[in-house]
């Protein structure tokens, strides 16, 4: 029987804040179905592909230099922040992963708002030393952000109040190295990728009260010549208009697979080798640039044409990049040109239509950031604190190199024309300060 845990705020008037909050959410969502310009309210922003149309994004910054503020937080995360009405959030947990947290900032002054205990874990599954206990990023609409921490919980979180509305705790895998995937929203869905060495399954819960609308069991055939070892990933799915409807993309151990959202009827698959996927699928052209895994093979990136039913793999997959390919870090697709980082730092632009290679650089460090993509720009930082910058082209073209303190494993977020940097201890506002700015967007 499905387990959920609601928590409404104490007494009537509790409740009654619930639901007029749950009504107002409702309400905005059917009159604005669009994220505006300034909020970042998914991992990869409000395209889910790492695209921003923020033009005025600062080139140059340092820990003495257009840092707008700089806030610390406490314990340890990976995750990416979210952004919307004026608030930050993001996930931190105890290095044991016996506390889990949501923490919400100010987005003009850093000031840290909320500081949620989310959920108490008596005896955490041990992780990766390169994981956190709190690497899955938090989705946020209009009254709510949910937050996920794979098979330790997941909950939903009134922005307003900082109460948390439902908890599941009942979902569960053995993650082995620990949790990645991050939640999506998709309508009145919250959809979550829960994939370990045991059990591998997409889930659907009603967003308003976290019950469970459909679970999607990936079958076993794929995986009965691979030992339980190679049956996880960490990778987050993609919504994508394919034929003028709507699909959940999901690219899991052994097999990339598109599903009917509402339902999680599966329409088609794409069978490869690997498992431990990461890297998130983007999309253009009528392709869909689909990360593999790393296991055992090593990790490669493959260009799928949409469409189609059933196995397509014979039929669907144009072209294999089988060196540099990204692993952690996922790519972005400006033009008709794809750039992606290797774990190691070769960052590659290749012709998204047909792979071909066009320009290859190393650079320095290693890389566990996705890449962000504005108008003629790209900026791509590495876990040493570094963020290099350079243009879209048709050779490489470095425009900046910016260091501050502390380790940057998150992906960058943005608010309005300002950079948002989370490392293992702060959370970074970039503005330009420059006369000709102004002020920060907010």
């Amino acid at each position: 029987m499905t387990q959920v845990t609601v928590t409404t705020g104490q007494g009537t008037w509790g409740k009654q804040r619930a639901y007029i909050g749950a009504v107002i959410c409702i309400v905005t969502l059917c009159c604005c179905s669009k994220s505006v310009f300034g909020d970042w309210p998914d991992w990869r922003g409000p395209t889910a592909d790492g695209h921003s149309d923020a033009a005025a994004l600062p080139l140059r910054w340092s820990e003495t230099e257009n840092i707008a503020w700089k806030t610390a937080i406490h314990d340890s995360g990976h995750s990416t922040p979210v952004v919307l009405d004026g608030q930050v959030w993001i996930t931190t947990a105890k290095e044991d992963g016996t506390v889990l947290y949501a923490v919400c900032a100010d987005l003009n002054t850093g000031e840290v708002l909320r500081d949620i205990e989310v959920f108490r874990v008596e005896d955490p599954q041990s992780i990766n030393a390169l994981n956190s206990y709190a690497t899955p990023s938090a989705c946020i609409e209009t009254g709510r952000v949910y937050v996920h921490y794979g098979t330790f919980g997941t909950a939903c979180i009134d922005t307003g109040t900082g109460d948390i509305l439902w908890r599941r705790s009942d979902l569960n895998c053995d993650h082995m190295q620990g949790p990645a995937s991050s939640p999506i929203l998709f309508e009145d869905l919250l959809i979550i990728t829960v994939e370990g060495t045991d059990k591998q399954f997409m889930a659907a819960l009603h967003k308003s009260t976290g019950e469970t609308a459909w679970l999607y069991t990936r079958p076993y055939e794929p995986y009965k010549e691979v030992k339980p070892v190679f049956l996880k990933s960490y990778q987050t799915p993609v919504l994508l208009e394919i034929d003028g409807k709507t699909q959940l993309v999901s690219n899991g151990a052994m097999m990339v697979t598109g599903h009917e959202p509402r339902t999680g009827q599966e329409l088609w698959r794409v069978l490869y080798r690997d498992d431990s996927t990461i890297s998130r699928i983007v999309h253009g052209d009528g392709l869909m640039f689909v990360n593999t895994g790393g296991n055992p093979g090593g990790t490669q990136l493959w260009s799928i044409r949409e469409g189609g039913a059933g196995d397509i793999t014979d039929s669907h997959v144009v072209w294999k990049m089988t060196e540099d390919a990204p692993h952690q870090s996922s790519p972005v697709l400006a033009g008709n040109s794809l750039y992606s980082v290797s774990d190691e730092g070769t960052l590659l632009c290749v012709n998204a239509l047909t792979g071909e290679r066009v320009w290859s650089e190393r650079l320095r460090g290693k890389y566990t950031a996705s890449l962000l993509a504005v108008p003629g720009r790209i900026y791509l930082s590495n876990t040493r604190g570094m963020t290099t910058v350079f243009e879209t082209g048709n050779r490489y073209h470095e425009l900046a190199v910016n260091q501050i303190d502390g380790e940057l494993w998150a992906s960058p977020a943005v608010a309005g024309n300002t950079l948002l940097l989370r490392t293992k201890t702060h959370l970074y506002r970039i503005a330009d300060a420059s006369p000709q700015s102004g002020s920060p967007s907010p």
